[in-house]
C-alpha cells in the first residue's frame, strides 16, 4: 500500500527543507515593492516582484528600527532576510530583517564586506587605539573648507579653548578623488605633528558619505601615529573610518567637544585644586605650630635652667618646710622648758629660804641633814636668804620623827 501524508506532514517536511538550506538563512534579494501595507500590528506585509515572478514577504514590527524609509509601492528595493515555509498556508515567503533602496544596498553590501575584512585583520582591535591627549594645543581638522562641519568645529573649538590652534586640511569628502583628498590630508597632518585630528563631514545619503567607507581612508586612519577622531554625519551614520579611528564621534560638533577641553572648566578645576592646596597648607602649618608648641613646652620642662628653677623652688619649698619644722620644735621646746620651769620653781632652795627656810652646811661644804653630821663644837655654815651665818654647835638633841 504507498503512504499517504497529511497537509501539516508534507508542509513540515518542506518547512524542514528550507530550514536546512544555508543560503535560504540570509540571502539578499532585490525587485519592486507592491502590495505593501502597513498592518496595526507593526508588520509590514508586501511582494517582491520582477520580470518573472513575485515572492511574498513580511517584516515584523520588532525589525524595523533598522527601517530608515517609508516602503512604498513602485520602489526598488534589496532586502535582506531567511525564506521560510509558512505552514497553515503552506507557501514560502521571505522574512525581512534589513530593507536597502536597491543603489544603498550594493554599497551596504560591500560595506559589510570590507568591515569583516578589516575586522578580521584586527583594525578594529582596542588594543590599536590611541588615548586622545587630555590638553591639546594643535587640532588638525580633515573636511571641506565650506561645509557646516567645520564651522561647527571651528566655533565650538573657540568657545571651549580660544588658544587652541585649528589646522584645516581642506580636503575632498565626496565624489571622485574624495579618498585619495581625506588619506594626503590625514598623512599631511600627522607629519605636521598636530595633537589630534577630527576626520570628518556633514551627514547625506550613504552614497555621499562613500569615501569614508574605502580600505584606503581606513589604513590611512590605522597607520596615523596622530590619536584620529572620526566625525563622519549624523548620530546614526556609521561608517568604516568609526571602527577604525581612535575615538568615534556621534557629530563634527561632538568631536570638537571631545577633543578640545574647556578652558573654564580647567580654570575652575585649577582654581578648585588651589584652594584645596591652601585649605592643606594652611591645615599642615596649624598641626607643625602646634607640634613646635608641644615641643617647645618639651624641651623647656627639661632644660637646665628650667630644672634649676625647679630645684630652686623645691628648695625654698623645703627650706619653709624646715623653718616651719624649727618654729614648731621651739615653741613645742619653750612650751616644755615653761613647764620645767614652773615645776623647778616649786623646788627650788631660794624660794623655801623665803619661806622662813635655812640651808646648812658643814666644815666639808656637805648639806647638813642629820644630827650625826656635826659633833658639838664643829663649824655650821647656816644659809638663809640675804646672807650666811656660822654657827658653833653646843649641842645636839636627837628628835623622833612620827
Amino acid at each position: 500500500m504507498r503512504n499517504v501524508y497529511t497537509v501539516a506532514q508534507v508542509n513540515n517536511y518542506i518547512k524542514n527543507m528550507f530550514t536546512q538550506d544555508f543560503m535560504l538563512k540570509r540571502i539578499y534579494i532585490k525587485g519592486e515593492v507592491s502590495n505593501c501595507k502597513y498592518h496595526t500590528s507593526g508588520h509590514i506585509y508586501f511582494s517582491l516582484k520582477d520580470e518573472s515572478g513575485t515572492l511574498s514577504c513580511v517584516m515584523f514590527a520588532g525589525q524595523r528600527r533598522g527601517l530608515t524609509f517609508q516602503l512604498k509601492e513602485g520602489q526598488r528595493v534589496i532586502a535582506l532576510g531567511s525564506v521560510n515555509v509558512y505552514e497553515r498556508s503552506g507557501s514560502y515567503q521571505l522574512y525581512a530583517k534589513e530593507i536597502l533602496l536597491d543603489g544603498a544596498g550594493r554599497l551596504y553590501e560591500a560595506y559589510e564586506q570590507l568591515k569583516r575584512e578589516l575586522e578580521e585583520m584586527g583594525m578594529f582591535a582596542e588594543e590599536y587605539k590611541q588615548p586622545i591627549p587630555s590638553y591639546i594645543k594643535k587640532l588638525g581638522v580633515v573636511t571641506a573648507p565650506t561645509g557646516a562641519a567645520v564651522q561647527d568645529i571651528r566655533n565650538i573649538a573657540s568657545r571651549r579653548n580660544p588658544y587652541v590652534q585649528l589646522i584645516l586640511y581642506p580636503a575632498q569628502v565626496q565624489g571622485e578623488g574624495a579618498v585619495d583628498s581625506i588619506v594626503r590630508g590625514i598623512q599631511a597632518l600627522d607629519k605636521l605633528g598636530v595633537d589630534a585630528i577630527i576626520v570628518g563631514r556633514g551627514g547625506g545619503s550613504i552614497e555621499d558619505l562613500w569615501a569614508f567607507n574605502e580600505e584606503k581612508v581606513a589604513r590611512a586612519i590605522f597607520e596615523c601615529r596622530t590619536p584620529v577622531i572620526s566625525a563622519v554625519g549624523h548620530e546614526t551614520d556609521t561608517t568604516i573610518a568609526d571602527y577604525v579611528a581612535d575615538l568615534r564621534a556621534p557629530t563634527p560638533s561632538a568631536a570638537a567637544e571631545l577633543a578640545v577641553a574647556d578652558v573654564r572648566e580647567v580654570q575652575e578645576r585649577l582654581s578648585s585644586y588651589q584652594n584645596r592646596l591652601e585649605q592643606t597648607f594652611l591645615w599642615r602649618m596649624e598641626q607643625y605650630r602646634n607640634r613646635l608648641k608641644q615641643m617647645q613646652l618639651k624641651l623647656r620642662q627639661v632644660s637646665p635652667g628650667q630644672q634649676l628653677f625647679e630645684k630652686r623652688m623645691r628648695a625654698a619649698e623645703l627650706q619653709n618646710r624646715l623653718d616651719q619644722m624649727m618654729r614648731e620644735k621651739l615653741s613645742e621646746k619653750k612650751n616644755q622648758l615653761s613647764l620645767y620651769i614652773e615645776r623647778f620653781h616649786g623646788l627650788s632652795p631660794l624660794l623655801k629660804l623665803q619661806q622662813g627656810y635655812s640651808y646648812t652646811e658643814g666644815e666639808d661644804g656637805r648639806a647638813v641633814t642629820s644630827i650625826h653630821q656635826a659633833d658639838v663644837g664643829a663649824t655650821l655654815r647656816i644659809h638663809v636668804t640675804d646672807g650666811v651665818y656660822t654657827a658653833i654647835v653646843q649641842e645636839r638633841e636627837q628628835i623622833e620623827r612620827g
